[in-house]
């Protein structure tokens, strides 16, 4: 028995291979198995844990579900939760040393900072766009000589004013009642130091750009996210117990804070505190000595998802908005099934 429930719910970690990788928790897949789908007993093995969170950066974990879940939720992070990014460039003047087509390409991956549940997607046809589908920045500068320099300066940030265009020198012009609208939230790059480009005396910019509302899987600019991905929980077990020159030598194997050494009855005695520091390395199975004390393995239904916004919304956000998207996939299907149903008994 004991066996068949390792088999369910661990992925081993061998030294060259992996086991259990496959699902095996269906109906009927264990006579002394119920896994038959019971809502009342997922809802009390379901659970989400927030581990830390900042502005930018969110870790949690996702326990109860199938792989399958978690990287339909992975997928929807990358590909499917919108955000506002420059689609259309207007260069009215571009004197400088980059192309137009790779200087447009460098704007429309700056991230805007603009909640793309306030707009609506932009009609197929439509060059112009609305209030309700556009955002309007502005891009004007020009590099002159800095008449106040002295005769031996060097460096070009004395010698020159604006030679390097920055996202802070983007303008959002508002267009319609969106000053109104957006009283409270300024449309701005997300950082503002992004440098667009280098100019010299002479050269210019006088670009108009076109915000629209969008998916990472239409274009990457459209990616709310700079990374989504998750990790199963790493599970290690020592079978028998490590101590003295063997114990120092099994902590080094593992990532720092993963084993500690405890003194029993004056002998170091090896002990894992913190799996989920481990990155499964498998160092401890290349010794002879060490690899028939300890078990590697990975636990199947527990998910560490690791979440990087753009900045364009906070990270606790975007995974809300996965959430309601995957829920509207979900309610999609049923009803479809329902469809089929019907047709069927007809």
């Amino acid at each position: 028995m004991a066996d068949l429930e390792d088999i369910r719910t661990r992925v081993r970690l061998n030294e060259y291979s992996l086991s259990n990788t496959q699902s095996t928790d269906f109906p009927g897949n264990y006579p002394d198995y119920d896994d038959a789908w019971n809502q009342v007993k997922f809802e009390e093995n379901f659970r989400i844990n927030i581990i830390s969170m900042t502005d930018l950066e969110m870790e949690f974990d996702m326990v109860g579900v199938d792989a399958a879940v978690a990287n339909a939720f992975r997928r929807i992070l990358l590909a499917e939760v919108p955000t506002m990014a420059i689609e259309k460039v207007f260069i009215y003047n571009n004197t400088s040393i980059i192309q137009d087509e790779v200087l447009a390409h460098r704007l429309g991956l700056i991230p805007i900072k603009a909640d793309p549940r306030l707009f609506e997607y932009r009609q197929k046809d439509d060059t112009e766009g609305t209030p309700e589908d556009t955002i309007e920045l502005e891009l004007k500068v020009k590099c002159t000589r800095n008449p106040n320099a002295s005769k031996d300066a060097t460096d070009p940030d004395e010698i020159y004013r604006n030679h390097k265009v920055l996202t802070k020198q983007m303008k959002w012009i508002p267009l319609g009642n969106q000053a109104e609208m957006f009283m409270d939230n300024d449309i701005h790059p997300v950082h503002d130091d992004i440098l667009v480009a280098k100019l010299r005396p002479g050269q210019e910019l006088d670009l108009k750009l076109h915000c629209v509302k969008g998916i990472g899987k239409d274009h990457a600019k459209f990616s709310p996210v700079a990374t989504a991905s998750y990790r199963l929980l790493p599970d290690i077990t020592l079978t028998k117990p490590v101590v003295g020159e063997k114990a120092e030598r099994l902590q080094k194997c593992f990532s720092p804070g993963v084993i500690e050494i405890e003194e029993v009855k004056g002998q170091k005695v090896a002990k894992v505190v913190n799996p989920r520091k481990d990155t499964c390395s498998r160092e401890a199975l290349r010794h002879d000595d060490l690899k028939e004390c300890v078990q590697l393995g990975r636990v199947r239904n527990h998910f560490i998802f690791s979440v990087e916004s753009t900045g364009i919304l906070p990270p606790d956000v975007l995974v809300t908005e996965a959430v309601k998207i995957l829920m509207a996939k979900c309610r999609k299907m049923l009803s479809e099934l329902d469809k089929t149903q019907v047709e069927t008994e007809k």
